[in-house]
């Protein structure tokens, strides 16, 4: 058994974030391999966001602690925690060290003690290698990916020479949001014929209320509910020519980006910052501009409206990038290691306390004179 253990203070909602969809997905795929999986939430109870995940098993339990009754593999998702396991314990870091500039408060650097590091992407092997003071070397990169149903949704036709763009991200600062909306008040965009539209996925937060506010207000934007599911997502993307991902680097770094490797698998054109872990998400369809700059937005959205969706030749090549199969193998590869259980402290120091007499008498041994040798 594979327990992503859900480390999060928010419940496991779907359409909420990457790391909630890049963890259900990898457990779906697992799942069609025949391989028992689950998602562990701790502290939440029933209410962890599993009626959103009806195909998918999940576990609460009330404590931290109780991890070490479980005889399974461990992987945290997002942040570790600091408990024994039976096995060998994994932690996969959707996330930067840094966030709004800060050390997020809650990760917990001495938990890593133990763990063997999985990470999105390989600008973010080397981001927490310099942070933990590590070789990149020991990290192990599990790219997430695209559902398959981005690659297969059908794009309608529109009549109309409008141009329709889509922001899918999180509504948080840390997403480009207030880059994107200084770029649409420049002078290039403003003479296009074109729709905004952006979706509720993190107006649960307090900035996401506020956000989602300010958006409502603009008269070019349309906001639409969070999709919940792949298949409404891909739907989306694929009523949209342009896909904009235009994280900040100042303040948050992109660990990889995997609106953008869906959107180019529904076949949109996809403009996005030149920043963290994003130029490693190009299926052929990306457009890549400077980060924090709404002039090189502006331009870059420029030039994808000038060069419109992905043709279908295109877009054929983009969807065998960034498959769930090859972010599964991966996966697997890493934990087919042969999983070695973890001797508790506790066990370890009384193994040691009944080895004591035995190293005493070995040390008294080599204390006596050597015998001389017979002739």
């Amino acid at each position: 058994m594979i327990s992503f253990v859900w480390s999060s203070r928010y419940p496991f909602l779907a359409g909420a974030g990457g790391s909630e969809n890049y963890t259900a997905g990898q457990v779906r795929e697992l799942m069609r391999r025949g391989i028992d999986c689950r998602i562990v939430t701790i502290g939440f109870g029933k209410d962890d966001g599993r009626e959103q995940f009806p195909d998918i098993e999940f576990m609460d339990l009330e404590s931290a602690d109780d991890l070490a009754d479980l005889d399974d593999v461990i992987v945290f998702v997002t942040y570790p925690l600091a408990v024994e396991t039976k096995y060998q314990p994994y932690v996969i870091l959707h996330c930067p060290p840094m966030a709004s500039g800060e050390d997020d408060p809650l990760f917990d650097y001495p938990a890593m003690a133990g763990k063997r590091i999985l990470t999105p992407s390989k600008f973010s092997a080397r981001l927490w290698a310099k942070k933990l003071k590590r070789s990149p070397l020991g990290m192990q990169a599990v790219y997430p990916f695209a559902e398959p149903v981005f690659g297969q949704v059908e794009r309608p036709r529109h009549d109309d020479d409008k141009t329709r763009i889509l922001f899918a991200g999180r509504l948080v600062a840390d997403k480009g949001i207030y880059t994107l909306l200084s770029a649409l008040h420049l002078n290039g965009l403003l003479e296009k014929d074109y729709e905004l539209t952006a979706t509720t996925a993190g107006a649960h937060t307090d900035d996401g209320r506020i956000i989602r506010a300010m958006l409502e207000s603009h008269p070019k934007v349309t906001v639409v509910p969070a999709k919940r599911s792949p298949q409404a997502m891909a739907e989306l993307m694929a009523q949209h020519d342009i896909v904009v991902v235009p994280s900040t680097n100042i303040f948050w770094k992109e660990a990889f980006g995997i609106t953008s490797v869906e959107a180019q698998h529904a076949g949109c054109r996809v403009v996005a910052s030149r920043a963290g872990g994003l130029p490693e998400t190009d299926c052929g369809g990306l457009i890549a501009v400077t980060a924090d700059n709404p002039q090189a937005l502006s331009k870059g959205i420029l030039r994808a409206v000038a060069r419109g969706p992905l043709s279908e030749a295109e877009r054929a090549k983009a969807i065998n990038k960034f498959t769930v199969q090859q972010s599964v193998d991966q996966l697997l590869r890493v934990l087919n290691r042969q999983p070695r259980r973890v001797l508790p402290r506790v066990g370890l120091n009384r193994r040691l306390g009944e080895l004591s007499p035995q190293l005493s008498l070995l040390q008294d041994q080599l204390k006596q004179p050597a015998a001389s040798p017979r002739r």
